[in-house]
C-alpha cells in the first residue's frame, strides 16, 4: 500500500485516472463524476436519473453495482499497472432514489504480489449504506499509461 503523502505517487493516480476517464465510455455514460483518487483509494458519485429505476421505482441494483465496480477500477488501478477484477460481491443494504447522488469510496485492504482486496461502500445523500462491495483485483500484463514506468525507471 502507498504513502498517503507520497507526492509522486498521487501525481501518477491522478494522472492514471485521467487517462482511464478518457477511455471509460460506460461511467461517463451513467454520469459519473470522480469526486477523489489517491493510490488505492478512490470516490465516484452518480445521480439516479429515470432511466435507472426499476419497476419498483428504486434504484436498478446493476446500476448500484457498476458504480462501486467503476469505484473499484480506478482504485486498484491507481498504480498504473493494469489490474482487473478477479472476483467481487455485493450487499444492496437500502434503495437508491430517483434524484438522488450516490457516492461510492474504494478502500485497498490488502495489495499483495498480483492480488489486492478492495471494500467498496456506497451511501446516498444523507449517509446512509445503500451497498457494501467487496472486489478481488487480479494485476495482469501492462500499465493503463503504456511506457510510464519504465521512462520513470530510465531517469
Amino acid at each position: 500500500m502507498a504513502d498517503p503523502h507520497d507526492n509522486a505517487a498521487q501525481a501518477l493516480a491522478e494522472e492514471v485516472t485521467q487517462a482511464m476517464w478518457s477511455r471509460d465510455r460506460a461511467s461517463q455514460g451513467m454520469g459519473m463524476e470522480i469526486r477523489e483518487v489517491r493510490p488505492g483509494y478512490a470516490r465516484i458519485a452518480m445521480k439516479v436519473r429515470g432511466d435507472m429505476v426499476n419497476g419498483h421505482h428504486i434504484c436498478h441494483g446493476g446500476f448500484i453495482f457498476t458504480l462501486a465496480d467503476s469505484t473499484f477500477a480506478f482504485a486498484c488501478n491507481s498504480y498504473n499497472r493494469n489490474t482487473v477484477a478477479s472476483a467481487c460481491h455485493i450487499d444492496f443494504l437500502a434503495p437508491g432514489k430517483e434524484g438522488e447522488t450516490l457516492e461510492a469510496e474504494a478502500v485497498e485492504r490488502s495489495l499483495a504480489g498480483r492480488t489486492g482486496v478492495y471494500d467498496i461502500t456506497v451511501r446516498g445523500e444523507n449517509g446512509q449504506t445503500i451497498a457494501l462491495f467487496r472486489g478481488k483485483s487480479y494485476r495482469i500484463a501492462g500499465e493503463v499509461i503504456a511506457g510510464l514506468q519504465q521512462a520513470d525507471q530510465a531517469a
